[in-house]
């Protein structure tokens, strides 16, 4: 009785604070939950601008979040978005192979397991299952972070992060889109059944040739510090996605970070 008259007493004074309905504005639809938004140039020019007012975005999206003991916890944040494909090119030819032209490649950020032989076992599961799909394993990436400014309860379960890149055999990019989920699918089945002892878990944000994700168990306004390859130059957008609080959407049995 006592927990319905507070939850009656809480949607009284929600409703009491709401503003009046305004333009597309409609109280009526106020829910608690995840922050998100969007950000774009409406003539889809590309530039860095765009990742930083994201970046800018997500930031201001904090009341979103929420804070664990440590004030440094937090319970996830990250953004999806294009991808650079100037940048990945670039980053490519540092590592030695060419990617194909845009759309006909995907790259997928990857969480793996600390342990080395942990990894190399995931990483032996691309290989198969790619190559069962009849795709092209071009290579990895390590994906720069800096983690010095993190809770150490993050850093304790913290991935190795890594980039795996893939070039597509399929007759147009809605069926390449359409294998990668099923590579996607396939690999984290594998890895599941290997039932891995880690502290840190495997996990697949994105596996895209148009999309990639970047995301963490981190505070808002360490999105962009933690993840090197936000501050470069080079990687261009003309659109992207925030997101705040992507722990309470995740299944738990997926990733700890």
């Amino acid at each position: 009785m006592e927990q319905a008259m507070n939850q009656a007493l809480n949607q009284a004074n929600t409703k009491a604070l709401a503003p009046k309905a305004q333009g597309l504005y409609r109280p009526s639809n106020e829910r608690d939950g995840c922050g998100v938004g969007f950000v774009a140039h409406i003539k889809g020019k590309k530039s860095h601008q765009i990742v930083q007012q994201g970046l800018a975005l997500l930031t201001n999206l904090t009341h979103r979040g929420a804070t664990g003991y440590d004030p440094k916890l937090g319970d996830g944040a990250g953004l999806l978005m294009q991808l650079p494909d100037a940048f990945m090119r670039k980053e490519a030819a540092k590592l030695g192979f060419a990617l194909p032209d845009a759309g006909q490649y995907a790259v997928g950020n990857v969480f793996l397991p600390q342990n080395a032989k942990n990894r190399a076992a995931c990483e032996a599961i691309f290989t198969k299952i790619i190559a069962e799909e009849n795709q092209t394993l071009l290579g990895w990436r390590d994906v720069p972070v800096d983690n010095s400014n993190i809770a150490q309860a993050a850093r304790d379960v913290e991935p190795t992060m890594r980039q795996v890149f893939i070039a597509s055999t399929a007759t147009d990019q809605n069926a390449f889109e359409r294998k990668c989920f099923v590579i996607r699918k396939r690999i984290e089945h594998a890895v599941r059944a290997l039932n891995l002892q880690d502290n840190a878990t495997f996990y697949l944000p994105s596996l895209s040739s148009r999309t990639i994700v970047y995301k963490g168990m981190l505070l808002a306004n360490e999105v962009g510090v933690y993840y090197k390859d936000l501050s470069d130059g080079t990687t261009l957008f003309y659109q992207h996605f925030p997101h705040l609080g992507f722990s309470a959407s995740v299944p738990h049995d997926c990733t700890q970070w």
